[in-house]
This record gives C-alpha cells, structure tokens and sequence, in this order.
C-alpha cells in the first residue's frame, strides 16, 4: 500500500488551486468587459492628467504675475531708500 505524506498532498493541492486561479484570473482580465473597464479607467485618468495640468500651467502664470510685481515693488523700495540716503547726505 502506498503511504502519502500528507504535508506533500497538501502542498501539491495548493500547487494546483494556485494555477487554477492564475489561469481563470487570466481569462478574467483579458475578457473584453475588463478590456472596456481599462479603458475607461485611462480615459479618466488622462482627464484628470489634463486638468491637472491646467491647473499647473494658471499656477505658473500666476506666480510668474506675482514674481514680476515683487520686483517691482522691491526696485521702487530701493529708489526711495537710495534718494533718502542722497538728501540726509546732503544735508550734512
């Protein structure tokens, strides 16, 4: 009589339950309903890629809008400050 190792049956039993799975998830994934699930999920995620980068190039614009008036404001602030220090030497 034969005598099987019970912790190999089992092993070899998960073995098989694990391709078995493998091959229907195959199957699964590659049906032409999962096919048109992916192809939506793309689909949204390009939108969103899109407004994202929208948003990005308005963010951009407006930090280069607020760069330009940061200087300005700075170059006027130095002109102030450059004709006081000119008067008070005057002065002296």
């Amino acid at each position: 009589m034969m005598k099987f190792n019970k912790n190999k049956v089992q092993n070899a039993n998960f073995f098989m339950s694990g391709l078995a799975l493998g091959t229907l998830g195959l199957k699964v994934l590659t049906s032409k309903d999962a096919r048109k699930v992916y192809a939506n999920v793309v689909a949204a995620g390009l939108r969103a890629k899109e407004s994202i980068m929208q948003t990005a190039e308005k963010v951009q614009a407006s930090s280069g809008d607020i760069l330009a008036e940061a200087k300005e404001i700075n170059e006027a602030r130095s002109e102030e400050l450059f004709k006081e220090v000119t008067e008070e030497v005057k002065e002296k």
